[in-house]
């Protein structure tokens, strides 16, 4: 039987087979991460990395995976909107470094929008698998902010500079089957099958030889957790610095006002949940 051992908007599901599932429970806000979400985030990974199992799960409640940062929590701040993003982001990355740094193996399960933060989070996976209607953005740009949550770092390492430049600079969206061409996840597969398919993956990691995953995976992280650390905290601090900005908080509020729904046939619409881009 499986064993919820915590609630709210991110929980913690220790599956039989020794699989220990980090599940996103806010399906009505598309898992946006909102200061509250981001520490629960953190709060539970780090619970989880006490007592990881033989493999990890990562996946999302609902439609969305994770639309990224939400910009209604973000906008009206004024001389407090860094301090709150900073907050929101410090958060995250306490989760995504320790979700990086598992001894064991980690799989994400993508489906619909990957947004903003959303992309770092999903990436942080050794094996990520994507529904092939997920719809991967950045969106950062579009806001007046930069990456956060490890994309910048992430990303040039999975898909190469120039690719990586392309999708932080333009917001250009891949869909599962995209990503998968372009190195950004391990594969993607049918909609239908995502959920089976990844904990599947996860149980057949814990099934297996725990003391060569272990050391295997040491071998794919060494030198990287603190190379991760840093550049988080400058990620951080730009998006923060950026976020006090007349241009970022003009650019969130028009974004916020027109409810972030772009014309019919633009490609911006595929990119997830109105409010929460970043």
């Amino acid at each position: 039987m499986s064993l919820p051992v915590s609630t709210g908007p991110v929980r913690i599901v220790r599956h039989p087979g020794r699989v220990v599932e980090l599940r996103l429970e806010d399906p009505g806000r598309g898992n946006a991460l909102d200061l509250r979400t981001a520490e629960a985030l953190r709060d539970s990974a780090l619970e989880v990395a006490a007592d990881p199992g033989g493999a990890v799960l990562l996946r999302a409640a609902g439609g969305s995976f994770c639309v990224g940062g939400d910009l209604r929590a973000f906008a009206g701040r004024g001389a407090q909107t860094s301090t709150y993003v900073h907050a929101v982001a410090s958060a995250a990355h306490a989760a995504i470094q320790a979700l990086h740094d598992l001894p064991v193996p980690l799989v994400t399960a993508v489906r619909g929008a990957a947004a903003g933060g959303g992309i770092g989070l999903a990436l942080v996976g050794d094996i990520v698998l994507a529904a092939r209607s997920a719809r991967f953005r950045l969106a950062y740009t579009a806001i007046g902010l930069t990456p956060d949550c490890g994309a910048s770092w992430f990303l040039p390492r999975l898909v190469g500079p120039l690719r990586a430049a392309d999708l932080i600079l333009t917001n250009r969206v891949l869909t599962g089957d995209d990503a998968e061409r372009w190195g950004l996840v391990s594969r993607s597969v049918d909609d239908g099958e995502l959920d089976g398919a990844a904990h599947r993956t996860a149980a057949d990691l814990a099934a297996g030889s725990g003391a060569a995953l272990r050391a295997a995976k040491g071998l794919l992280r060494t030198g990287a957790g603190q190379e991760l650390r840093r550049h988080l905290a400058e990620e951080a601090r730009l998006i923060a610095a950026l976020a006090d900005g007349r241009e970022a908080q003009d650019l969130m509020a028009s974004f916020l006002a027109a409810g972030c729904r772009p014309k019919a046939g633009d490609s911006r619409s595929e990119a997830g949940e109105p409010e929460s881009v970043s």
